[in-house]
Parts: C-alpha cells; sequence; structure tokens
C-alpha cells in the first residue's frame, strides 16, 4: 500500500512537471483534436446524461464540449465539490458556465446555496468523461490524490448496475503513461481519447 502510494506520489510529480511545460498553443491543438474524438465516439454519440469537468489551464479543454452537449440536445451535469465527497449538478445552458463561482482550487461550480438537480438522486449518467493527471492506454487513471472521481464512480456503479454508466478518459499525449499502480479502490477508465 506504502509503495503504491510514493510511486503515485513521484508519478504525479513527474506528470505535472510535463504539464507545465506544454505551450497554451500545444495545450489549445490538442484539445481541439480531443474534442473531436469524442463527439465522433459512439458512446458519447449515444448518450444523453453527459457529466463533464469544467477544464483548469492545464486539462484538457472543455468548453466546446460543453457547448457540443448542448447543441446534441443532451443533459449536461458538471462536478461540485465539497470538503470530502462530489456529486455531479445539473447545468441548464452553456452561458450559465460563465457564471458560475470559483472554488478555492480555481474551479467553477455552483455556488454552496445553489440547489440543483444531483445525478446520482435523479437516475444517474450514461456517461461521465474525467480528467486525470496520468492514465494508461487500458483504463487506469492517476487522479490528483483525492479519490473524488474514484468513490463518484464506485457510487454511481452501486446505485444504478443496469445503466452500464460508461467512463472516457482524455488526456494529452503528454499524459499518457506506460503503467500507473493502483489499488482496490482505483477505478478502470472504459475509454481514454488522446491526440
Amino acid at each position: 500500500m506504502e509503495l503504491v502510494k510514493s510511486a503515485k506520489t513521484n508519478l504525479r510529480v513527474n506528470l505535472k512537471k510535463k504539464l507545465s511545460l506544454m505551450t497554451a498553443s500545444e495545450i489549445s491543438e490538442q484539445s481541439k483534436i480531443i474534442t473531436n474524438k469524442l463527439i465522433s465516439h459512439p458512446v458519447y454519440k449515444s448518450s444523453n446524461r453527459v457529466s463533464i469537468y469544467l477544464s483548469m489551464d492545464s486539462e484538457v479543454q472543455t468548453h466546446s464540449i460543453v457547448k457540443n452537449i448542448f447543441l446534441s440536445g443532451k443533459i449536461c451535469f458538471i462536478p461540485k465539490y465539497n470538503t470530502s465527497e462530489m456529486c455531479m449538478v445539473k447545468i441548464r445552458s452553456f452561458d450559465e458556465v460563465n457564471s458560475l463561482p470559483k472554488t478555492k482550487w480555481n474551479i467553477s461550480q455552483p455556488a454552496d446555496d445553489d440547489v440543483r438537480e444531483d445525478a446520482l438522486t435523479t437516475g444517474g449518467l450514461d456517461l461521465m468523461i474525467v480528467p486525470g493527471l496520468g492514465f494508461t492506454t487500458d483504463g487506469k487513471r492517476l487522479g490528483r490524490g483525492k479519490g473524488y472521481y474514484d468513490r463518484c464512480i464506485a457510487e454511481y456503479e452501486k446505485k444504478y448496475p443496469l445503466n452500464n454508466m460508461k467512463t472516457i478518459g482524455l488526456a494529452f499525449s503528454e499524459q499518457i503513461c506506460d503503467d500507473i499502480p493502483i489499488n482496490q479502490h482505483d477505478s478502470l477508465i472504459d475509454f481514454i481519447i488522446c491526440p
């Protein structure tokens, strides 16, 4: 267990370093390719209830994906974090994204007193698009170490086993790893999309 933990810590340091060396134009170019691959992916095309993270500067940019979710008539959910858990809450329009307040981690999400539909209590999701620091092509994922997505995915799969929710990870070429150490709490991602 400790070996896995320290291996993950070292890998996070290396991946953060790689990401910090990417230029804004590299991030933009790779994000465009990834977005086009995602919106033509059969799982994305057939899904109706989709959750998507709102990207930070060093992540695959998701603004165009959010826009496409609404243009495609899908229902859009975004993560809302508190100190110990994350839920997926509904947003009503693309314009609404720009008006959301930011957390101390600089992540846009509805304010605590802004009560919204939570996908876990209203029917689950068809597709969860997940961020990560690193991925392997066979679905292993390295997050930022808080376990939000692993717990969230496990909860959805337990509550809606028949939904067959799919997960897709979005990754820059720099984020693809030969291997990632995992333990029993780590969820495998169904599909990884990279340039």
